[in-house]
């Protein structure tokens, strides 16, 4: 297990004891606050050039985000990202780093080296045998990267969950060191199947994300909250439940994060064998929406 610097210790040790909720909701909020105009191109530059944003990528220029929280989630130019394979191949469903991956048995994922978690505590259900083993891969969104989450694969949404938690950090030093990271912070659950394959792509909330946006359910969002996520006076998940299933097609965005954050996709199969993941997903390797994952298709 990595240890993290005496800062992030001490930073980590800080944060345990502050309300995460409430400020990283201030930090939310703050953000959303509309610039004035001549205000609007010189905040956003100025924090694309701070943490490395690729303005070239951007739909618009950053003159035209009224404030730094839609600049955040900003959508990519048409056609910039590719999906390439046939349509059961999985593609990266966001932009990022990637972190643990493998494959996972008696229903624990790794989070870092010595650190495990479990996963059904990490989708807080009742899958009991569904996600026992299986893949795993983490994705770590930095500052710098599009924020929007897309499908990995077509399918159907069957379940998804708000689960509260904790507002942790989830960069490097956090995941190496604090235990069960993931199942503890605030996250969003998404299910899917695909024939006899079962998804769950985890959103995983961290400090100053707090919300976590629905592209495939608008009305879950709402105009007041924002997002589903990080939510006043939560105590339970709040879970729905879709009959008829939500179809979605690969490369369909599902979700945004509003500030950076980490996603972990799970993929089980029971009844027949998952392709191993192609050998350039490589931990701390850059990965772009829509580069496939497995080196052979779903069945």
């Amino acid at each position: 297990m990595t240890r993290a610097p005496l800062r992030w210790r001490a930073l980590l040790a800080l944060l345990r004891i502050l309300p995460q909720g409430g400020l990283s909701r201030s930090w939310g909020w703050l953000a959303a606050r509309r610039l004035p105009s001549p205000l609007q191109g010189l905040v956003n530059r100025g924090f694309a050039m701070a943490v490395g944003v690729d303005l070239s990528e951007a739909e618009r220029p950053p003159e035209a985000y009224a404030s730094l929280s839609t600049f955040f989630v900003r959508r990519l130019r048409p056609g910039l990202r590719e999906w390439p394979g046939p349509p059961g191949l999985p593609g990266s469903p966001v932009d990022g780093i990637v972190g643990a991956h493998g494959a996972f048995e008696g229903g624990s994922a790794l989070q870092a080296k010595g650190i495990e978690y479990s996963v059904n505590e990490l989708l807080q259900g009742t899958e009991g045998d569904r996600f026992a083993s299986g893949l795993f891969l983490t994705i770590y969104l930095s500052p710098r990267h599009y924020h929007r989450i897309h499908a990995p694969i077509g399918g159907e949404i069957f379940e998804a969950r708000a689960i509260p938690g904790r507002l942790l950090p989830v960069n490097l030093p956090a995941v190496g060191s604090v235990h069960d990271l993931f199942p503890r912070n605030e996250r969003l659950v998404v299910l899917l199947k695909r024939g006899g394959v079962d998804m769950a792509l985890v959103a995983v909330g961290a400090y100053n994300v707090g919300s976590i946006s629905t592209t495939f359910d608008p009305s879950w969002s709402g105009t007041s909250h924002g997002g589903v996520t990080n939510r006043p006076g939560r105590r339970r998940a709040e879970i729905r439940r879709y009959g008829p299933a939500l179809d979605v097609a690969r490369g369909e965005e599902l979700m945004a994060f509003h500030l950076g954050s980490t996603v972990v996709l799970l993929m089980s199969a029971p009844e027949s064998e998952l392709p191993p993941f192609r050998p350039e997903l490589r931990e701390g390797a850059e990965v772009r929406l829509g580069t496939p994952l497995l080196e052979h298709p779903l069945r």
